[in-house]
């Protein structure tokens, strides 16, 4: 029954966020900092009704002046409101072509000035790859990229797309990774405090003089960085709960 009613009052809950995204994007659109408040319009209260404990180390986080491209782990939908409590200013994401048009959250999402990619025409992910490069040279201003591409569903790290590192070196500027503790499936939404989710961003990876031939080692070096920690995490916790 308390998993049932929070869905519920997470359905109200988007909608009224999506909404006051829409209001606050239209009133400032494309605004480098829209991204972060609106994800924290979403993460705060989601949480807060889903009974999720989020604990972060986040030193590795750009400043504003900083530009990087931030590759993280995608588990499954609540990623929404697990990461957006610590998007940081000054960071825009990659999504779907598709997510444009669900009502009040995809123009939200558009005026927040996050860049949108039909995966399905190569044409349009080019330009949007070309976009992205020239918002990393020109403006201090940080990408916020799932690499695995899709959601694990808690089937552990996924292989890694090259897009995000191949941006990364050709604009010259750091990866961060942020690793997210392994939640899809094991969430506990019938209790009041449904489980812990543990947050990790490490070191940057510098990518300053690479080139194409460095791309694989490159990916295969972050993929084994974030394997690495989110065990780490996932031990953690489990002691902790012990």
């Amino acid at each position: 029954m308390l998993h049932l009613f929070r869905m519920l009052l997470l359905a109200v809950h988007c909608l009224l966020a999506s909404v006051l995204s829409l209001l606050l994007t239209l009133a400032r659109p494309f605004h480098p900092d829209n991204s972060r408040l609106c994800a924290r319009l979403y993460a705060w209260p989601a949480l807060c009704l889903l009974g999720i404990r989020v604990e972060a180390r986040l030193d590795s986080l750009p400043t504003p002046e900083q530009s990087c491209v931030i590759v993280a782990n995608h588990q499954s939908n609540f990623d929404l409101f697990v990461l957006g409590r610590i998007v940081p200013e000054r960071t825009v994401s990659i999504g779907k072509q598709s997510l444009k048009w669900i009502p009040f959250f995809g123009q939200a999402y558009w005026l927040a000035g996050n860049v949108l990619v039909d995966r399905g025409n190569p044409r349009s992910a080019k330009r949007a790859l070309k976009i992205t490069q020239q918002t990393l040279r020109q403006r201090t201003t940080s990408i916020w990229i799932f690499p695995e591409g899709t959601r694990s569903l808690g089937r552990g790290l996924q292989p890694f797309k090259k897009g995000a590192f191949q941006m990364a070196i050709n604009a010259g500027v750091p990866i961060v990774p942020v690793c997210v503790s392994s939640y899809a499936g094991r969430l506990q939404l019938d209790r009041w405090r449904s489980g812990r989710v543990s947050i990790q961003a490490l070191p940057a990876i510098p990518t300053q003089g690479m080139g194409s031939q460095d791309l694989s080692a490159l990916m295969e070096e972050c993929r084994a960085q974030m394997q690495a920690c989110i065990q780490r995490l996932d031990r953690r916790l489990e002691a902790n709960s012990g």
